[in-house]
């Protein structure tokens, strides 16, 4: 009788123990979202655990991110980010995302980076880490030729546009001995909305930054448009990141150090500029 207990009791044992290695066998076989893969940067000793790193970007901010006639993502920061992520090591994956959201998808961790005419401001460091400013811009305004509006003074009385939750409404809300004299500041989605507003003569200006609105006024024809001389201040974009994510932080300011470095950037900005406007 003892001998079989003592059979039971080993038999219950080994039946345990192997139940534990199988379930520690299928628990690191199981993927974990971004934490199970580490890959080696080539910059130095940071790994970072990611399998992929998830990159939030508006697909209207041309020429920094939008998309070809065939629905393909392009522009300098499109090219940026490729060339990064081959540096790196590690797949970017482009996601698309409503910009007035950007910090809360990143907290969400939706996204792992934002990168796409990102602007550093206080407000915004106070919620994600930013990388080294790449490229200065200014806060600009744009109205029909035939506009009457040639100050900043003379924005009194007029009606206003600009994206939402973009660093166009904190230069114009910087300024309030000019903004609270509009008839009114309307906030739309993308760049792309607040210009055909301003085409449709429903809005008299237009504040965005400088880089998109060079670039959409000369494919829509520099002659239809004006831009003051005035502008509502300058400022760097950067790319965000989490402010806990220190080794993806090192990893992207090191990638853009290479790119400048082995002249990638200089051929990109080129390409899209006619000159090299990135910053060393």
């Amino acid at each position: 009788m003892k001998k079989r207990i003592l059979g039971l009791c080993m038999a219950a044992i080994m039946t345990v123990a192997m139940s534990a290695c199988s379930s520690n066998t299928q628990t690191t076989q199981q993927p974990v979202e971004n934490t199970e893969e580490t890959t080696q940067t080539e910059q130095g000793d940071t790994a970072l655990s990611y399998d992929k790193i998830v990159v939030g970007l508006d697909d209207t901010f041309a020429p920094l991110g939008f998309r070809d006639e065939e629905g393909n993502l392009q522009g300098v920061d499109v090219e940026l980010m490729e060339a990064a992520s081959e540096i790196i090591g590690i797949p970017f994956e482009l996601q698309p995302i409503d910009w007035s959201m950007k910090e809360t998808e990143l907290a969400n961790k939706n996204i792992d980076l934002i990168w796409n005419g990102y602007t550093i401001t206080e407000e915004r460091k106070e919620k994600v880490a930013f990388s080294q400013p790449y490229l200065n811009n200014r806060q600009v305004v744009v109205t029909m030729a035939d506009s009457d509006i040639n100050t900043l003074a003379d924005l009194a009385g007029k009606t206003v546009a600009a994206q939402a939750e973009s660093s166009a409404v904190d230069a114009i809300n910087s300024k309030p001995e000019i903004a609270e004299t509009f008839a009114d500041l309307g906030e739309f989605e993308t760049n792309d909305q607040c210009l055909i507003d301003l085409e449709a003569g429903r809005t008299d200006a237009v504040v965005a930054d400088e880089v998109i609105i060079r670039y959409y006024v000369s494919k829509k024809g520099a002659e239809n448009y004006k831009i003051l001389e005035e502008d509502f201040g300058t400022e760097q974009y950067a790319v965000g990141v989490r402010q806990e994510d220190t080794a993806l932080l090192e990893a992207v300011n090191a990638a853009l150090d290479t790119l400048k470095e082995n002249g990638t950037t200089k051929t990109i900005s080129e390409k899209w500029f006619g000159s090299d406007i990135i910053m060393e």
